[in-house]
């Protein structure tokens, strides 16, 4: 028989996909970012069973893909660390808090220091190791901060620390 008409991956029934980046350490995460995630796993365990219960199944990829986004989630959740941000009182900023800030103009904005999984920049919502988050953290209402941003340095104005809205 003729190699051109041999299988090379009879028996290999799962693409090999690479594996999700898994970052070392611990996954520090609000209660709201703990919920996300466990609200990700079923909707992705959820979305594997449908793909599993296909008619035609002849394209694996799809499978491997949320298996593999599975794995990638269970590790995140295995690492996660809870931190209550209500737990913290409120006399400097810290992460799972609100801060309002005012820039250079007096324009006043909210942000919110969260877990990296939980991360929206839309939404006023930042990553504990972003530029802006790591300029807040221990910061007091009145003090005066410096966000260094790749388009030049922004001076802040703590205004408020709160707890924030879940």
């Amino acid at each position: 028989m003729s190699r051109a008409f041999v299988n090379e991956d009879a028996g290999n029934d799962r693409p090999d996909l690479p594996e999700l980046p898994v970052p070392a350490g611990p996954n520090i995460v609000t209660p709201r970012g703990l919920a996300a995630l466990h609200t990700k796993i079923t909707q992705r365990q959820a979305d594997l069973a449908s793909l599993k219960a296909r008619p035609d199944r002849l394209d694996k990829l799809p499978e491997a893909a949320a298996e593999r986004d599975l794995r990638w989630l269970e590790a995140q959740l295995k690492a996660a660390v809870v931190i209550d941000p209500t737990a913290h009182d409120l006399t400097e900023v810290a992460f799972g808090l609100a801060v309002n800030v005012a820039d250079e103009n007096g324009v006043e904005t909210t942000y919110e220091i969260v877990g990296e999984d939980e991360a929206d920049a839309p939404r006023h919502r930042i990553a504990p190791t972003s530029p802006l988050a790591r300029a807040l953290l221990g910061a007091q209402v009145g003090d005066v901060v410096t966000w260094k941003r790749p388009s030049g340095p922004m001076d802040l104005e703590i205004i408020r620390i709160a707890h924030a809205h879940p």
